[in-house]
Order: structure tokens, then sequence, then C-alpha cells
């Protein structure tokens, strides 16, 4: 993986522009389906405004300066400040250009790889990134749960169907959630306790008739696992703890640029609760087929946000939410790809 250069080809034109076409539509229409001059007459730009998206605006920031740090934690340093912002910006170029539900954990392992990092490493910065992603979730559902209740926490009428059956925000959830809870644990056992075995169950399962063709794949998983192992599994327990602040601080400013955005424009009384919709939110992002959760996105804003949000201004916040959070990186990620390759194909290998 560390050398295969199809890795580059996920950074194609034809990617980015479909995903910025993708959103720009369900914003549009969005917007449309809501328009009422009437709606905007009472609307003003202020300086209280500005001061709340700009607030907004230093949360994508504090978001992507604590997984600098995080990444700098766990590579021990070996990823300089300027080279871990270049990694972060098209890590998340690469999320947001991927779907969701694929995910674009093979190409973050590459692009730490292609920063002197060695393969073992790489692959235990990656996957331990995923892990404390998923600790973090786990670990915040029920505490925020504990505090907003869940009475208000679902909103009414979103449904969907799967595997033939009508399925309500709450069943989504609670299935996604116990999802996320069953495979840390399961990961976690792997990487502390039985990597060997893990493999070993991996292809067995992986070894019957009708998953046979993805036994390979289920080998090199298996084999990413045991290498993580070894890199993470006598890490003291302070190097967790500075992995975990940072995994807390990044997600908790993620999660604030939306009650900013809201800010910025109604006063708000119900932060935690809008805070805990997000978290309900993101199960739904989770499973997007688009990419980076384009258009899906939007219309899950629209979903269980609209509460909060004045008439006709929830297609117009869902954009701006979307303008300075997922968009940037389409646009960073295109100007430092080419120097990036530039540094790092033509150094010497470490």
């Amino acid at each position: 993986m560390s050398q295969n250069p199809k890795a580059l080809q996920l950074f194609s034109p034809t990617r980015i522009w479909a995903t910025i076409f993708i959103g720009l539509a369900v914003a549009s229409y969005l917007m449309y389906q809501e328009y009422d001059p009437k709606n905007f007459e009472n609307l003003s730009w202020s300086w209280t405004a500005t001061l709340w998206i700009s607030i907004a605006v230093l949360m994508i920031a504090l978001r992507d300066f604590a997984y600098m740090v995080r990444i700098r934690v766990l590579t021990d340093n070996k990823i300089s400040w300027r080279n871990s912002f270049d990694t972060i910006m098209l890590w998340e170029f690469a999320s947001a250009i991927t779907p969701s539900v694929v995910g674009g954990s093979g190409v973050a392992i590459y692009i730490v790889n292609k920063e002197g990092v060695g393969l073992g490493r790489s692959t235990a910065v990656v996957l331990s990134s995923a892990f404390l992603d998923e600790l973090f979730y786990i670990i915040m559902v029920p505490t925020i749960i504990a505090i907003v209740g869940v009475s208000q926490l679902f909103p009414e009428g979103l449904q969907t169907e799967i595997l033939g059956g009508i399925w309500g925000t709450k069943d989504v959830f609670v299935l996604g959630y116990g999802f996320i809870l069953f495979l840390t644990s399961f990961i976690c056992y792997a990487i502390f306790f039985r990597p060997r075995g893990f493999k070993w169950l991996l292809l067995k399962v992986f070894s019957l008739p009708f998953l046979k063709k993805w036994r390979v794949q289920a080998g090199e998983t298996g084999d990413e696992i045991m290498l993580t192992s070894k890199e993470l599994r006598h890490k003291p327990l302070s190097f967790w703890l500075k992995a975990f602040g940072a995994t807390f601080l990044s997600w908790t400013a993620r999660f604030w640029v939306v009650n900013f955005i809201i800010l910025a424009f109604v006063s708000v009384d119900s932060h935690l609760l809008i805070y805990a919709r997000q978290l309900v939110m993101w199960v739904i992002l989770l499973i997007s087929p688009t990419p980076g959760g384009v258009g899906v996105a939007e219309f899950a804003f629209d979903g269980f946000l609209k509460v909060f949000i004045p008439l006709g201004f929830v297609g117009t916040l869902a954009f701006i939410w979307r303008l300075i959070s997922y968009y940037p990186y389409l646009f960073i990620g295109a100007i430092i790809l080419p120097r990036w390759v530039k540094r790092t194909h033509s150094a010497k290998k470490v």
C-alpha cells in the first residue's frame, strides 16, 4: 500500500467537481423549497452574526489543530508541525471525496507512510485514530443523553426503508450505536489482547464459500491489526490520555460549529440538545453512500436541526455550515496535493 501510486487516483478532478456539484445542488434545492421573501424581511447581517460565524470558523481551525496534535502524539513527533498540517489536510481531502460508508483509511495509511513513518506505525496511526474517534462517540452518547434525556433527542417524521422494513431515526441510531460499540470493542480486544487470534478468526470466517473472494483482503486486515498491536499495545497511559484529549477537543470543536452558526442568527437556549442531535445525526452520516456525506448531510441538517432555526433559513444555514466545514478541504487539498507529491515522492525513502 505504501508504494502504490493508485492511492493518488482518488484525488481526481472528476471526483472533486462531482462532489461540489452534488452539494450545491442539494443546498440550492433546500433553499428553493423554503424560499419566501417575507422570511428575509427581518433578516439583517449584524456584527453579532459576524462574531459568531468567525467563532464557528475558529472551531474548524481548532478541530484541525487538535488533529495535528493527535497525529504528532501517535507518531511520537516524527512528523513536524508543518508536515502534519499537510497530512491532516490531505486526510480530510480524502475523506471529503470518499463515501463515508467506505472511508479513506487506505489512502490515510499511504499519506502517513509517505511522510517518513514506517508502514507498521502508519497503519497503527490510522487504526488507532479511528479507534479513538469511535471511543469518543461511545463515551459521549450516554453522557449527553444522561444530561438532556431522550424525549427530544429524535426528530419525528424521519423514516427510511431498510431491508424491506420501515426504520425511524431512533431505530437507525440504536442499531448504529450498537454496531459501533461492538466493532470498537472487538478491535480493542484484537489490538491489545489477541491480534494473532483475530487474524486466524478472520481467515476462518472468510473461508466460507460465499465470502471466499474477500479472503485476501481479510488476511491483509489481519496483518494490519497485528502491526498495530506490535506498535501500540505497550504504550504508557500518558500516551493514550494525550491522544484521547486531542480527539475530544477535535470532535467537540467539530460539533460546536453548528451551535455557533445557529447562534449567529437566533438566540439559543438549548445548546446541549443541538449537540446531542448532532451525535444522533452523525450515525446517519457515517453510513452515507455519497462522498463526504454530501447531499445526505444537508438533508440531515434540515431534518434534525430545523426546530432550532427560524422558518425559511434552514437551507441557508445548512449551506453556510458546509461552506465553512466541508468545501474548504476540497480546495486546500487540491492546492497542497501537487506540492506534497513533489516533496514526498522525490525524497529518499526513510
